[in-house]
C-alpha cells in the first residue's frame, strides 16, 4: 500500500490518501493495509467495518462517539459521493478541548481521515446517494454511545449548509451541547 499521510491541526487527526493505480480499465487501490499503516506509525486493531448510505444531500450524522472502555478510533472514507467530515476534541485535558476540524472526503479525492479515541465525529453529505465506509477499533456498544449537538454554540462548527437544508435523526437533533455531554 502506497499512502500519503497529512497530519491535521488537532493532535491525532490524520488525512490519509491511498495511491490509485489507473489504466484503461479503471483503477486499483488498497484502501487499507495494516502493515503499511503500522510502518507509518499507525498501529491500530480494527474490529468492525461499517457502511452508512444517505439518499439525500444535506444528511447530517453526528456528532457521535463511544465512551471507554468501548471508545473507538475510526478510519473514515467515502466510496460514493462526498461529505464534510468533522471531528471535535472531547479529551478533557487536551489544549484543544472543544475545538473542531473538518476535511472534505470524497470518492473523487479518494482520501480518508483517521479519527482517534477522544473525538466526536460527524459529517454532512454534499451529494445525493453518498456512501460512507469506516473501520472502528471497538465494537458498537449502545450503552456507551453518546452524542454532542452538531450546532452547539460552544463548539461553533461552520457547516457548509444552512440548518434548514439539513436532514437529521431525532437522536442528533436532541443531543446535548458540549456543556452537558459526557467527555473523556
Amino acid at each position: 500500500m502506497s499512502i500519503t499521510l497529512r497530519p491535521m491541526a488537532l493532535d491525532g487527526l490524520v488525512e490519509i490518501v491511498p495511491t490509485r493505480f489507473a489504466d484503461q480499465r479503471g483503477f486499483f487501490s488498497e484502501t487499507y493495509n495494516q502493515g503499511a499503516l503500522k510502518a507509518a506509525g499507525i498501529d491500530l486493531d480494527f474490529v468492525q467495518d461499517n457502511v452508512a448510505s444517505s439518499a439525500s444531500r444535506g444528511t447530517l450524522r453526528g456528532l457521535h462517539y463511544q465512551l471507554p472502555p468501548h471508545a473507538q478510533d475510526k478510519l473514515v472514507r467515502v466510496s460514493r459521493g462526498s461529505i464534510w467530515d468533522v471531528a471535535v476534541d472531547l479529551r478533557r485535558g487536551s489544549t484543544t478541548f472543544g475545538q473542531w476540524e473538518s476535511v472534505l472526503l470524497s470518492a473523487e479525492k479518494w482520501n480518508q481521515v483517521l479519527i482517534p479515541k477522544g473525538f466526536a465525529h460527524g459529517y454532512l453529505t454534499l451529494e445525493d446517494e453518498t456512501e460512507v465506509n469506516y473501520k472502528v477499533t471497538a465494537h458498537q456498544a449502545p450503552e456507551h454511545e453518546r452524542c454532542v449537538r452538531f450546532d452547539d454554540r460552544q463548539i461553533n462548527i461552520e457547516w457548509p449548509m444552512e440548518l434548514a437544508e439539513m436532514i437529521l435523526s431525532d437522536k442528533d437533533s436532541e443531543a446535548p451541547g458540549l456543556a452537558g455531554a459526557d467527555v473523556f
